[in-house]
């Protein structure tokens, strides 16, 4: 029984890597070069489609909703803005559960 040292082994490893290194197509290695154009694909599920054109059309509205806005502008200058304190505390305690789940 031969047991091989490990110079061999290592030199086994290293013979076994260069071939695979002389065995890769030419477009691997041309991978570096500006010539070479990697082919990307992507497959999306259907869901995964209508979730993109949901973040889409969300993306085309405004941040802001002016109309919204003016509104509330109008009613605190003529002073019939009111809001309850049950409202208040709603929010407040929503958000708070919001935060703890974030």
């Amino acid at each position: 029984m031969k047991v091989s040292d490990i110079k061999d082994v290592n030199a086994q490893i290293i013979k076994q890597y260069q071939r695979s290194e002389n065995n890769t197509p030419a477009l691997d290695k041309q991978a570096g070069s500006a010539s070479a154009k990697p082919i990307e694909k992507v497959d999306l599920s259907t869901m995964a489609k209508e979730i993109q054109k949901a973040k889409v059309e969300v993306s085309k509205l405004p941040d802001v909703r002016e109309e919204k806005v003016q509104e509330i502008k109008a009613q605190v200058e003529k002073g019939t803005y009111n809001v309850s304190g049950e409202q208040i505390a709603n929010k407040m305690v929503g958000e708070s559960i919001v935060d703890l789940f974030a």
